[in-house]
């Protein structure tokens, strides 16, 4: 949206960034592979944190960073540059997967509670899997709930804010706030400054030390955004993890992607108010199962299959809610 900043910034680092991994990479029977890969902490420093094979950490951030090239170099109008991007991401092999999910690394499923949630960033923060697709649902599903399994006895305070950012994006409202109220009630001091050990004597985990890292207030804000509303390939959706018993509900100015700014409120489960502000040119593209229409005029906004959507310019607003 900010073209002096894709121009100026976000193009050069992203293309940088993006030629050094194309060029470490090594082509072996039509897919790109790492010389070594790593999934962090995971072994600690061991010689076997290292692998001759992705980790899904390193791969899902090779995803997204051919995506992101892809992106950015289709918005600098180089339709050719995008297309080569494009094909060093397919290119990339398949995330390493079994029934328990996403594995730390190819035949290496998760065996131990793990402080880090990096093999599912794919999930979460990078969004490149998402549970309104039936196809990665389930994969999704059985990642979360093999974690569930493995219990949090290695887990520091961060953990807790991640996971709720994961169960939030699985559409688990109810296992999200407990992780939310687990980092605030035992991983803060009484400054609210999140201390990685858990400070009630080790209720929820072994570490009872005290390292500050900001990290996981951070995590923890973002949890609640999670909560309330998320952009995501490409759409937002408003209310997707909220628990069964929180019919009611609303926050105010929260920024989506796409340069949008959005209020909502929710009464008895319905969207009574949904108010979007454009800062540049574009089109809110919303996942909502109910019909959503425009207050002042009663007219249903258009949609594309699971999508509705509404088209604005700079600085106009729109007032909806639900039919």
């Amino acid at each position: 949206m900010d073209k002096t900043f894709l121009k100026e910034q976000a193009y050069p680092y992203i293309m940088e960034s993006a030629t050094y991994l194309k060029n470490i990479t090594t082509l072996k029977n039509e897919r790109r592979y790492l010389p070594l890969s790593s999934s962090p902490e995971y072994n600690d420093n061991s010689v076997s944190a290292w692998f001759d094979n992705w980790t899904n950490f390193d791969l899902s951030l090779a995803h997204f960073l051919f995506q992101a090239a892809t992106e950015v170099s289709t918005a600098m109008g180089k339709p050719q540059e995008a297309e080569n991007w494009l094909k060093c991401k397919a290119q990339l092999p398949h995330y390493a997967t079994d029934e328990t999910g996403l594995q730390v690394a190819v035949n290496l499923p998760m065996k131990h509670s793990h402080r880090h949630m990096s093999p599912y960033m794919a999930i979460y923060p990078l969004d490149l899997l998402d549970i309104n697709n039936p196809q990665e649902k389930e994969l999704i599903e059985s990642s979360l709930d093999h974690i569930k399994k493995l219990g949090t006895r290695a887990w520091v305070g961060y953990s807790f804010a991640w996971m709720a950012c994961l169960h939030a994006r699985a559409k688990q409202g109810k296992e999200a706030v407990t992780n939310l109220r687990k980092f605030a009630q035992n991983f803060c001091s009484s400054n609210s400054f999140h201390l990685n050990g858990d400070q009630k004597g080790g209720q929820y985990s072994d570490f009872t030390y005290r390292p500050f890292t900001l990290e996981g207030n951070f995590a923890f804000a973002q949890g609640i955004h999670e909560l309330l509303i998320q952009s995501k390939n490409n759409y937002v959706e408003v209310f997707p993890a909220l628990p069964a018993e929180w019919a009611t509900a609303s926050f105010k100015n929260l920024r989506t992607m796409g340069g949008f700014i959005v209020s909502a409120e929710k009464k008895e489960n319905k969207i009574v108010l949904l108010k979007i502000t454009a800062t540049e040119d574009g089109t809110f593209r919303i996942f909502e199962p109910k019909a959503l229409m425009h207050i002042s005029t009663k007219k249903l906004i258009q949609r594309d299959n699971t999508i509705q959507y509404v088209k604005l310019k700079k600085g106009q607003t729109v007032n909806l809610c639900s039919l």
